[in-house]
């Protein structure tokens, strides 16, 4: 494949794995705070779920996190598809995706209990819900971002002659 070819089919992986990546952290992000909040509300799920996926979105296209990931890898001297540089492109992306999606997801949910008189103080709740989701977007990215690497690739290698 011409070096073009590559580079453009390498940025059509990188978007999908950020589309599956940015989905899957918003869905199970957003589950696993309303389901810690202790009040699971179907209509509250649905739009933090909405909102977090749009954010997602967003930091998925505008952040190049392979880019990061690689150069932390690489100032660390961790050699590619290890163990060891799997975990540290995980805490990377981790960081990269879970504080701000946490954040809108905690503001919309005080937002929320505040107008229905809940005597919430912001800070407590979005630290606690910050090392919850951080944990979970850990194993998250971990698990799911080498199957969206294999299946986002499948279609751009050449066939065997």
């Amino acid at each position: 494949m011409p070096e073009p070819d590559r580079a453009l089919a390498m940025k059509r992986v990188g978007r999908k794995v950020s589309l599956l990546m940015g989905i899957t952290l918003s869905f199970f992000l957003s589950l696993v705070g309303n389901l810690t909040s202790g009040h699971f509300v179907l209509p509250l799920w649905l739009i933090s779920f909405a909102v977090s996926t749009a954010v997602s979105l967003l930091i998925g296209f505008i952040v190049p996190t392979k880019k990061v990931t690689d150069g932390v890898c690489g100032k660390l001297g961790l050699a590619p598809r290890t163990l060891a540089s799997r975990c540290v492109e995980s805490f990377m992306s981790d960081l990269i995706y879970t504080p701000l999606i946490t954040l809108i997801m905690v503001g919309i949910a005080y937002a929320v209990a505040t107008q229905h008189g809940a005597p919430l103080h912001f800070l407590p709740m979005f630290l606690h819900s910050l090392v919850i989701s951080l944990v979970v977007g850990f194993v998250l990215i971990f698990i799911f971002m080498p199957l969206y690497i294999k299946l986002a690739l499948k279609g751009t290698q050449k066939p065997a002659a």
